[in-house]
């Protein structure tokens, strides 16, 4: 038998197997990112950003996929391939700035590449390609086209085939109350921390429901000046930019209103 370690070469051989399948064991677990928390990078962090190959360009397959779906504008794999080319050209390094979010030309780009999608799920796919699904997150997220809208409906074919990913159901959760789509937020919330590690469980919940209760993620501020108290939002130089709460007594009970600073 194999793991009869009675012989001096068997035992050695037993050794090298169970290093082996240590190491296997190790690069596995860093590379699904286990012990990561909610958009930390680990297994709340569904997607990339960037599908592109930095320096490979997709522009002749572009050229002719467009042509294709100009002659046959029903051709399903013509517009399931066009928009994919041009996710990945929108990934090239020259089309995105030096923070990693899309110049302008990426932009345009990302903007053809929704059209594309949008005529490709127009033609009433039997089964939409779930990969593809998960690209277009780039293309209409926060550093694209801000559509959380159009977020939600590609992370709603996505979870299909990953059926099982806390992440994709944390990705829907947030952009689904980006979309005041509360309905569809709560349930893939509660999916997201029922796939979570049991010990990750209560902060992927509070930080749902922070995100339900405040999906732009901006901050309200409330601050007293000359003994008046204002409530709002702090602009791009820092001043707050807020709404007086005024607050009087009549005889019927204590009013509140608001007056604009």
């Amino acid at each position: 038998m194999l793991f009869d370690t009675r012989g001096r070469h068997r035992r050695r051989l037993v050794r090298v197997i169970y290093i082996g399948l240590a190491l296997i064991f190790l690069l596995g677990f860093v590379g699904l990112g286990v012990g990561g928390g909610f958009g930390s990078g680990g297994i709340f962090s569904a997607f990339t950003g960037n599908e592109g190959s930095s320096g490979a360009s997709y522009a002749a397959q572009i050229a002719k996929y467009r042509k294709l779906t100009q002659t046959q504008p029903n051709n399903l794999s013509a517009w399931e391939n066009l928009t994919k080319t041009l996710v990945h050209e929108a990934g090239n390094e020259k089309y995105a700035t030096t923070a990693g979010t899309p110049t302008s030309q990426g932009k345009a780009i990302f903007r053809e590449a929704a059209e594309a999608w949008s005529r490709y799920i127009a033609l009433n796919p039997p089964k939409p390609n779930a990969e593809l699904a998960q690209l277009m997150e780039t293309v209409y997220g926060e550093a694209g086209l801000s559509e959380p809208a159009k977020e939600v409906e590609v992370l709603q074919i996505a979870v299909v085939s990953r059926p099982t990913d806390a992440a994709l159901y944390a990705a829907l959760a947030e952009y689904a109350y980006k979309a005041n789509n509360q309905r569809v937020g709560d349930l893939a919330s509660e999916k997201a921390v029922a796939l979570s590690p049991s010990a990750d469980r209560a902060r992927v919940k509070t930080e749902l429901a922070e995100a339900k209760a405040n999906p732009s993620g901006e901050k309200t501020y409330t601050t007293t000046t000359n003994g008046k108290t204002y409530v709002g939002k702090l602009n791009s130089k820092g001043e707050l930019k807020g709404t007086e709460v005024k607050t009087s007594t009549t005889s019927t009970g204590t009013s509140t209103g608001t007056k604009s600073k």
